[in-house]
Parts: C-alpha cells; sequence; structure tokens
C-alpha cells in the first residue's frame, strides 16, 4: 500500500503539472506553428522530425531505462552510475549524428534541410540528457521533483514561440520560420538540462546512504564498466529503436510513397497532434509506474503488483475509452477548432487515428511491467513483429486509400502490440481478471460510445463534458474504477515524502 500511496502522489503532480502546461503547448503553440506556415513547410519538418527521433536510441541506447529501472531497485549505486553514464552520452552524441545525418544524404536532402536536420539532433540529444537526469530522480521516487522538470522546458518554450508568434516578430517579413520554432526548443532544452543537473547533483551530495561519487576517467576500468552497461542496457535500446520506428515511421512513408508526399506528411501530423496530447496522459501515468512496478517484481509482492496493475488499467481505460468515442465523434468540430485549413482533411484521418489512444494506453501499462521485470526479449520480438505489420499495411493501404491508409497501418500495429502484450504479461505474473470485470468494461464501452456519439449534435465542449460525466459515473456504478480507493489514496499523499 505504501508503493501504491507514492504512485499516486507521483501520479498527482506530475499530472498536475502537465496538465496546466502541456496542452497549451500542444493545441496553442504547435498548432500555432502549423497554422503559420504552409502545411507542406510543416510536413518537412514533421519528416525531419521524425527522422532525427527514429535515430534518437543512438543517443542513448537503453541507458535511461536501464538506469531508472536499476536505481529503483539500488538506489545506493546512484552515484557511481550517474557520471559515468553522463561520459558516455556525449560520446554517442558523435555516433547518433554520423548515422542521422548520413540518413539524410541517403534521402538527398538539400542544404536547407541538412541545416534543420543538425538542429533537430542536437535538440534530440538534449532532450536524451534530460530524460537521463530524470531518470535518476525517478530512481530515488523523487516525483515531485521529476514533476517540475518534466514541464520547464514546456514553459520556456511557450514563452519564446508565444512572443514569436503574436509579438512584433509575427509582423516581420516573411512571417513565422519554422527555424524560429526550432531555436526555441533548444533554448528551452538548453535551460531545462541546466536546471536538471543541478538538481540531480544537489540530491546526490545532500544524501548520506548513497554511494561516494565517482569521476569519469578513460581508465581501462571505466571504459570496460561503460562496456557492461552497453551491453546490459543493449535489449533497452533495440525496444526503443523498435518502438520508435513503428510509432514514427508513418509520415516517412507518406512522403516516399505520395506524389505530393510532404503535403500528406502535414496532414497526418496535423490530425496526428490531438492523439499525441492525449497520449500524454498514459506516458506521463508510465513515468512513476515504472520504478514502482521494479520494486514490486524485485521484491516479488505478487498481491500488490496484480491489484496496482489492475487499478492503472482501469484508470486508463475509462480515460482512453471516453477520449477516443468523444474525439471520434466530434472529429470535424475539433479540427475546425484547432486549424484554418484543410480541415475535412484532417477529420478525415482523425476520426480514425483517435482509437489509436486505447492499445497506446494499455501499452503503456504492459509494456511498462514487462520492461520493469526485465523481460526484454519478449518485447523485442512482439515490437520486430508489429513494424513489420506497420510497414507491411502501409505499403498496401497509403498507395489506395493515402493518409487514411496510413491511420489504418497505426491502429491495426498498435492494436496486436496492446493486445499480446496484455497476453504475455498476464501469463508470466499468472493475473487473471474476473470475468464479471470483462462482462462490466463490455457493458462501459457501449454505453459510453452511445452517449458520445448521441450528443455529437451539441457544442463540442458540451458533448466533452456530458460524456466525461457520464464516463466516471457509469465507471464507479459498474466497479470498474474504484473512486473511493483513489481518493483515500489521494488524501494519503499528504504524508508520503517525495
Amino acid at each position: 500500500m505504501q508503493l501504491q500511496r507514492k504512485l499516486i502522489s507521483g501520479l498527482f503532480w506530475i499530472l498536475l503539472l502537465n496538465l496546466l502546461i502541456k496542452p497549451f503547448w500542444i493545441l496553442g503553440i504547435e498548432v500555432g506553428v502549423q497554422n503559420a506556415v504552409s502545411t507542406s513547410e510543416y510536413g518537412i519538418y514533421i519528416t525531419l522530425f521524425n527522422l532525427a527521433y527514429i535515430f534518437n536510441i543512438l543517443l542513448d541506447l537503453g541507458i535511461t531505462n536501464f538506469n531508472t529501472r536499476n536505481i529503483a531497485r539500488h538506489p545506493a549505486l546512484i552515484n557511481r552510475y550517474c557520471s559515468r553514464l553522463l561520459a558516455v552520452k556525449a560520446i554517442l552524441l558523435v555516433f547518433y549524428m554520423l548515422v542521422t545525418m548520413s540518413a539524410g544524404l541517403l534521402n538527398g536532402y538539400g542544404s536547407r534541410q541538412f541545416q534543420l536536420l543538425a538542429l533537430l539532433c542536437f535538440n534530440q540529444f538534449l532532450n536524451s540528457l534530460i530524460l537521463f537526469l530524470r531518470s535518476n530522480l525517478e530512481g530515488l521516487l523523487l516525483f515531485r521533483w521529476d514533476s517540475v522538470v518534466s514541464v520547464l522546458d514546456r514553459i520556456v518554450m511557450i514563452v519564446i514561440c508565444g512572443f514569436l508568434l503574436w509579438g512584433p516578430p509575427a509582423g516581420s517579413a516573411g512571417g513565422f520560420s519554422i527555424f524560429w520554432f526550432v531555436y526555441a526548443q533548444t533554448a528551452a532544452y538548453l535551460v531545462t538540462a541546466l536546471v536538471a543537473l543541478v538538481v540531480v547533483l544537489r540530491k546526490l551530495h545532500r544524501n548520506r546512504n548513497l554511494a561516494s561519487p565517482s569521476r569519469f576517467t578513460f581508465s581501462k576500468r571505466n571504459l570496460l564498466f561503460a562496456l557492461a552497461i552497453l551491453k546490459r542496457s543493449a535489449p533497452f535500446a533495440l525496444l526503443v529503436l523498435l518502438m520508435a520506428s513503428y510509432n514514427r515511421i508513418d509520415p516517412l512513408l507518406l512522403s516516399l510513397l505520395l506524389p505530393e508526399g510532404d503535403h500528406a506528411a502535414g496532414i497526418y501530423a496535423g490530425a496526428f497532434r490531438l492523439l499525441d496530447a492525449l497520449s500524454m496522459i498514459p506516458y506521463l501515468v508510465s513515468v512513476p509506474l515504472l520504478p514502482v512496478f521494479a520494486r514490486l517484481t524485485h521484491q516479488n509482492d505478487h498481491p500488490q503488483l496484480s491489484s496496482t496493475t489492475l487499478m492503472v488499467t482501469s484508470l486508463l481505460l475509462v480515460f482512453s475509452l471516453t477520449a477516443a468515442f468523444s474525439c471520434s465523434a466530434l472529429g470535424t468540430q475539433l479540427m475546425d477548432v484547432l486549424y484554418t485549413e484543410h480541415v475535412a482533411e484532417y477529420a478525415s484521418v482523425f476520426t480514425l487515428l483517435v482509437f489509436c489512444i486505447i492499445p497506446i494506453s494499455m501499452t503503456y501499462v504492459f509494456g511498462t511491467l514487462l520492461t520493469a521485470a526485465g523481460h526484454l526479449r519478449q518485447l523485442n520480438i512482439l515490437a520486430t513483429i508489429t513494424l513489420v505489420i506497420n510497414i507491411v499495411v502501409n505499403l498496401i493501404c497509403i498507395p489506395r486509400m493515402g493518409v487514411i491508409g496510413a491511420a489504418c497501418a497505426s491502429l491495426t500495429a498498435q492494436s496486436f502490440m496492446a493486445i499480446a502484450q496484455m497476453i504475455v504479461a498476464l501469463r508470466l505474473f499468472h493475473m487473471r481478471p474476473p470475468a464479471s470485470y470483462l462482462l462490466r468494461l463490455g457493458a462501459f464501452i457501449l454505453l459510453v460510445g452511445a452517449i458520445a456519439f448521441g450528443t455529437r449534435s451539441l457544442v463540442w465542449w458540451q458533448s466533452m463534458l456530458i460524456a466525461a460525466g457520464v464516463a466516471l459515473a457509469l465507471a464507479d456504478l459498474l466497479g470498474i474504477l474504484k473512486t473511493d480507493i483513489l481518493t483515500q489514496l489521494l488524501k494519503s499523499t499528504s504524508n508520503v515524502k517525495s
């Protein structure tokens, strides 16, 4: 119960801060940028961004996930690992730049695209550095500090981009430049990385229970240590590479397979944006969930592991099912609110693509559980199959259906991954949801879907409020989400120190 309280406390703070900041970033700033530049221009940006994103595992090679899991199990080792792993990441930057820029060369990019790609690569390095520093805070279960660091970059970017979008620069000759957006990201990541580094160093020096800090030197002993860590983290690296590929490859394939590929990639990116905003919730839930699962599996506490898994699964199912049905029913209205052009194109893709939030949410639960327990071989096999499914379905559907074909491929691949992970996790940990729970969940799906589509003639925010209210009432009434237990745990977080 103590770890569940820690988990709820972490969820409370990280969700509170991120829900205050990130929706405005995604739906205000990012949408504002896409409206300020042409669809093709933004399509070029998102294609290059996804290329840099897919290869960013070379900046990490699984070190961050390995570090979170290892520090959660053995907190005393953090001082000895932190400085050495930071040096390893600096070396990986050179390798990452060579590979990514070579891929750009093979794609035949021009000088302007290379300049943009180089900036995006540097931003990916800074972001990877921030995630590594946060992994130390997460491993020590310092969720409040982690929550602050998790939104700091977005706060800085909102200030800079807000000035560029709506201040005097917006009226300058030539209008808004996509390079301004990338430079703002660089500045924000630099500030956040420095703050995160200071916080981690202060925590390490103040905690006398931890092992004494070590400095990284290029001695034979430390080089062997670095190689050993990279070897142990290699399965994490492969998993992240595979997952990044099947999550981000769709715009790249659109740009390659269609005559107006940049425009199609821009349409897909616009439809994907709201799904990306919704995916923030299960991602944020998984951040404190990884160290909690790591400790529970290490302690072989199966009863608490089962109850925690069921609690988080129910929470995310209520959220994702309600969000998917409501957003799909209101697709045209929502796209009309966000964009000034191509609304019908965005809506036709979004109404299908938004259902990906359901398997994505389940992947963040069961994928996190399998990762925490070290079952990476199974995850890598499933991720490889998922990537193959995604590519094959894209190759079949994109030439025939265009952007909607990419949405079909994404939904197919995500659904396979979620179902397969659930089956593997339930078998490995001997968990079996009661038949009554599945029946109640089925009733919940039917009723929430009926409410969402039955109220779509209303103004979008009215329909979503009704759907959310009914969903919470149904979840409580059907016993899917035990709100009384969540309330008690949430009240108890005031007694839990971060």
